[in-house]
């Protein structure tokens, strides 16, 4: 600071004079990397004998503790001859691109709310024709009580024990059809239902209901249970056309909003990957005067983000909604 402070102080004239170098530019402008000792040297002298900081006239200092690059620095004269003093202007500073590398201990943000997702990443939801009938059933409680929820104590038939002790309880669900081809069958739903933990592992295996999100009932299915992973999706547009259409929508509603699951009758065997996002479109038709029903263009309402694929259905997030959205709504490439 006394460095800086001494080298725009208001000297007397004969000081200033004989301190000032002979070739001290009129004007200078700061630049980057420069230091106020190479800034001195330009126009002092011997810039390490200045008088004391009391000396000084610190009233023609603008800034007495940092200097900017862009700063103008001028050589005054005066009546009692030179100084120097901070002009009250900016230059123009050249700068030129260069990399800037920074730690951050955030983690990569989620494209989709994972609390959204996870549960339809670790169940099967899509199952074959036939595969839960081969599973693990519930035979139900020693009291014989019929519901079954979570606390509650269960036996379970037929479980192997090279598969973990944590099992999904699952429902055949509805069947998927394609309405775009004859309503030919894609696939079989699932309905979770929840989770046990096995206790006890025999021909007739114990266990207990860790958490159950519907009503459990005897001659329930179990599967294996399956971490779930959730990615960070990045969000694309497919670079090929897509048309499909929403087929189901989870939980059994009739109009569809914004962070809801549906069902596509789309999947790998038509391209479709994770992180897709496609166009919802809604078709809609009207009754002329003349009584004929006429089609009216469709009208896009909403965004699906695809974030689970089988090979004929697929399973998205509506990310945004600008009406209702209903099952066999057309989806597209954006």
């Amino acid at each position: 600071m006394i460095l800086f402070i001494s080298l725009f102080s208001g000297l007397s004239s004969a000081a200033d004079e004989s301190r000032l170098r002979e070739d001290a530019p009129e004007r200078y402008q700061v630049v980057p990397g420069d230091t106020l000792w190479g800034i001195a040297s330009r126009f002092l002298r011997e810039p390490w004998c200045w008088p004391e900081i009391w000396q000084m006239n610190r009233e023609q200092i603008r800034n007495p503790h940092r200097i900017y690059p862009g700063d103008i620095i001028l050589v005054e004269h005066t009546q009692y001859g030179k100084r120097l003093r901070m002009a009250n202007e900016k230059g123009t500073v050249r700068l030129s691109p260069r990399i800037r590398v920074e730690k951050s201990a955030m983690r990569a943000i989620p494209s989709i709310p994972a609390e959204k997702i996870e549960p339809f990443l670790s169940q099967p939801l899509v199952i074959e024709k036939g595969e839960l009938d081969r599973a693990p059933v519930i035979l139900g409680a020693s009291d014989g009580r019929v519901i079954l929820s979570t606390g509650d104590k269960i036996y379970i038939r037929d479980l192997p024990v090279d598969q973990g002790v944590i099992w999904q309880v699952f429902r055949n669900g509805k069947v998927l059809t394609d309405p775009d081809h004859d309503n030919r069958i894609l696939g079989y739903e699932a309905i979770y239902l929840g989770t046990v933990e096995i206790t006890d592992f025999a021909a007739i295996s114990t266990a207990k209901i860790s958490r159950s999100i519907q009503e459990i009932l005897k001659g329930d299915r179990l599967l294996p249970f399956l971490a779930a992973k959730v990615d960070n999706y990045l969000p694309h547009a497919p670079d090929f056309p897509v048309t499909g259409r929403i087929i189901s929508v989870y939980g059994g509603v009739s109009a569809i909003g914004e962070n809801m699951i549906v069902t596509l009758n789309l999947g790998h065997n038509n391209g479709i990957e994770p992180g897709h996002v496609l166009a919802v479109f809604h078709e809609n038709d009207t009754r002329s005067y003349e009584g004929k029903q006429e089609s009216l263009p469709d009208e896009r309402v909403g965004l699906a983000l695809v974030f689970r694929v089988f090979d004929t259905v697929s399973y998205a997030l509506i990310m945004q909604s600008t009406q209702a959205i209903k099952v066999t709504d057309a989806v597209k490439t954006p």
